[in-house]
């Protein structure tokens, strides 16, 4: 005698087969990031604000995140046509390797590229009940307190698990989607969301002959040399904030 299934038995395999896949966790892509930097805000100088006005106030800018369980590539989309104003920003490339807590970062300053191998970057992060909603991902904010005048926000979503995200920026359960400066002077927010397997290890940016330095000693360097120039010193803080 056939043994049969009855209607709500398959009913139930269906629908815990369907869960399954509609509540599977994302562990590699693609995430391209669309940054708005208020440029009004990120240069104090009179002259520089007054030169740029109103009409250059806002600079958008994209970049492509591509991760697997182990690693990250975030990396600028390269700009189309003439660009006049491109030196205003930074486009840096940060390859981290999670599993290692190593990062090599190129910085680009001033058109210049400078190379920073060292550890990734230690946040503490303050997780809250806030929600939002980035493209289809639901969200939850953290917060990481700079100093008792500065704070950075950050949306991460648990569907994306790989602990990855703009810039240098990892530590939370999940993929960063969303950062945010406290007063809004720089904004990255994900436009699309790609599954796909790329390949890291093709991805990753050489080295080559380029002398390589610590945050620290970068850091070091750069005061060193732009001491004279106090104007400076905003853009040397933002550029180790990221």
């Amino acid at each position: 005698m056939k043994k049969t299934i009855s209607k709500s038995l398959l009913f139930s395999i269906f629908f815990l087969a369907f869960g399954f896949v509609a509540n599977a966790q994302i562990t590699a892509g693609k995430i391209t990031f669309e940054r708005k930097t208020n440029l009004l805000k990120r240069f104090s100088d009179p002259n520089m604000v007054r030169w740029l006005g109103e009409k250059n106030k806002t600079r958008i800018d994209f970049f492509d995140l591509y991760f697997n369980d182990s690693m990250s590539l975030f990396i600028p989309q390269d700009i189309v046509g003439t660009d006049e104003l491109s030196w205003t920003t930074n486009r840096n490339t940060v390859y981290q390797n999670i599993k290692q807590q190593s990062r090599l970062s190129i910085l680009n300053v001033w058109g210049e590229n400078l190379y920073v191998q060292d550890s990734l970057v230690n946040r503490k992060w303050k997780i809250t009940d806030s929600k939002r909603k980035i493209g289809k991902y639901e969200c939850r904010k953290a917060i990481w307190e700079i100093n008792d005048s500065t704070r950075i926000y950050a949306w991460f979503s648990d569907e994306i698990i790989p602990s990855v995200g703009p810039e240098t920026f990892t530590g939370l359960p999940g993929a960063i989607l969303g950062v945010a400066n406290e007063d809004g002077g720089v904004i990255y927010f994900a436009k699309t969301i790609e599954i796909q397997n790329p390949d890291m290890t093709t991805l990753a940016p050489k080295i080559g002959k380029n002398k390589t330095l610590t945050s620290a000693e970068l850091r070091v360097k750069l005061e060193k040399q732009f001491e004279s120039k106090p104007e400076f010193k905003g853009f040397i803080v933002d550029l180790f904030t990221w």
